[in-house]
This record gives C-alpha cells, structure tokens and sequence, in this order.
C-alpha cells in the first residue's frame, strides 16, 4: 500500500472512530443501565483504537476524545514549496521528452518518453489548480532550477538537444534517470513535512509512478 494512502487512511480513520464513539455512547445512554450511568460519573465510557500513522503504534482514545477527534489538512509551508518546485520539475521533464520523437532512433524509448509526457503534463495542470485554489503562488521565491534534486543542467540541455540516435537514447535515460531520483527525494520530503492529503496523494503518486519508470529506463540503458 503506498505511503500517502496509508496517511489518508489514518486521518480518514480519526473521524470514524469519532462517529462510532458517538453511537456507542448514544447507544449506551438509551440502555439507561446503571453501570453506565457511573462510568460516565467517573469520566469512563467506551474506549476507541485509532491506528497510528506508518511506523506508529495504535492509540486507544476515550470517547470523549474520539468525539473531538478532527482532520486537519491546513496546508502548511512544505505543501507550498513542494507544489511550487514539482511544477518546474515537471515542466523540464516534458521539455526533455519532447526532444526524443525527433532524436531518438529507439521505439522503446519512444514510447516510454510519451507515456511519462502523457503522465505529468497532467499533474501540472493539477498542481497549477491546487495552488489556484489554496492561493499560492505559482512560482517559490528563491529557487532555480539548479537548487532542485535531479534537474538537468544547461550544458546537459545543450549535450541532448545536440545529440541524435543511439547516443541520445543513452544520454536521455541517464538524464532522465537522475530527473526521476530527484522527484522522488522531493516527494518523500513532502510525505514527511507536509500537512495537506492532497499533496500527500500526489507526492505519493510521484514516488510510487516513477519509481516504476526508473526501472524501465535501467532496463532500456543496459
């Protein structure tokens, strides 16, 4: 199960613990027994297990607080700055796949250049339309492109667009292969730092797809 799902469903199992220890004690006070009217003198009542998160243990909540229970997904700075930078992370890789129709002299590779454009001009579209929403701003202060794990310098540019054939098929995977290592560093980041499960879902989704493609692209280079 992946990483952002296993979080999504922590917080997704807050509230129903909070729901189920509300009917219980509902349930309980329509039973009217004696016993649960002193449990309730006594601050006890129908405990709760709500899981911890990936590597956590489970807690057990009182119904009390089971009921106060809440999810808060407030975007916090990391959420920002990650949605910010995959943006431009994004936007060069699909510079680079658009290089490879007219240079590259492999059908593999070919293809695997297209499913990764078809695969994250999307996500920028998305990630445009969560910064939109939560009133961010499209580009981070402060950073280029040469302050981003696995981005792909101007001479690297300038090596690829020059190439053709099969030394531009190996050039693109290396590129490709270190442009992929650096946004699943990105992504994990934003699974450790970040608040939104928004952003959790799509960084999840960046290490979880690419991870798969760098393996492909191994595969292609050897």
């Amino acid at each position: 199960m992946l990483i952002y799902r296993q979080v999504a469903q922590v917080r997704r199992s807050l509230v129903v613990a909070a729901v189920a220890a509300a009917a219980l004690c509902l349930g309980a006070c329509d039973a009217g027994s004696g016993e649960h009217d002193a449990n309730a003198r006594a601050g006890g009542g129908p405990s709760v297990v709500a899981p911890g998160k990936p590597g956590e243990p489970a807690q057990t909540l009182s119904a009390e607080e089971a009921a106060k229970a809440t999810v808060d997904d407030t975007p916090n700075s990391a959420d920002f700055r990650y949605v910010q930078l995959m943006i431009q992370h994004h936007a060069q890789a699909v510079e680079l796949t658009a290089l490879v129709p007219s240079r590259s002299s492999s059908t593999p590779v070919k293809r695997l250049a297209e499913r990764i454009s078809a695969a994250q001009k999307p996500e920028i579209g998305a990630m445009e339309g969560w910064l939109k929403h939560n009133g961010g701003e499209k580009r981070a202060g402060g950073h280029d492109h040469a302050g981003m794990p696995g981005m792909a310098t101007q001479a690297q540019l300038k090596q690829l667009r020059a190439a053709e054939g099969k030394a531009f098929d190996e050039l693109f995977l290396k590129l490709m292969i270190t442009h992929h290592q650096g946004a699943i560093t990105m992504a994990t980041e934003a699974l450790s730092e970040g608040n939104n499960v928004l952003v959790e879902e799509m960084a999840g989704d960046v290490v979880a797809q690419q991870t798969v493609e760098i393996d492909r692209m191994r595969a292609l280079s050897t």
